[in-house]
């Protein structure tokens, strides 16, 4: 018998595809000159409850100071950074999909390669000097030139 997460998508997932049509759209915009990147990650940052949003305004932080070359935009809703129109990293707030924590993820425009295996997505429960070095390394790494 189907449950009914095998009878489509959730709520959630309904909503981040309507908000990449939304950005989609806006991206058509930013390229006319007419959209801010940076204003709608700071108000997508704004709409999440805390401890999410402190993460994902420190995240913003380290990353505009140590990879300045990554523009902010956002990506199915989420707070994201892209070099050269392809998304690195992006944040995903635990309430977004009901999870039992925050996200930090890259994709495959990162040059996060190490041998045959390594990890893309990063859980964050908690915020400390000790997660923050390691968010800031792994920013620095993912936007190295290979």
């Amino acid at each position: 018998m189907a449950s009914k997460q095998d009878k489509g998508f959730t709520a959630e997932e309904r909503a981040a595809m309507q908000e990449r049509a939304r950005e989609l759209k806006a991206e058509k915009r930013a390229k006319k000159g007419k959209a801010d990147g940076e204003q709608d990650v700071l108000a997508k940052i704004a709409e999440m409850e805390e401890p999410d949003r402190t993460m994902a305004g420190r995240i913003h932080a380290i990353i505009k100071d140590s990879a300045p070359e990554l523009a902010p935009r956002t990506w199915y809703g989420m707070p994201a950074y892209a070099k050269d129109g392809k998304v690195v990293c992006f944040f995903q707030s635990a309430q977004k999909f009901k999870a039992r924590y925050a996200t930090l993820g890259f994709n495959d425009a990162a040059n996060l390669d190490d041998g045959a295996m390594w990890p893309v997505a990063f859980a964050l429960k908690e915020w400390t000097p000790a997660v923050e070095e390691q968010i800031r390394a792994l920013v620095k790494k993912a936007v190295r030139q290979s």
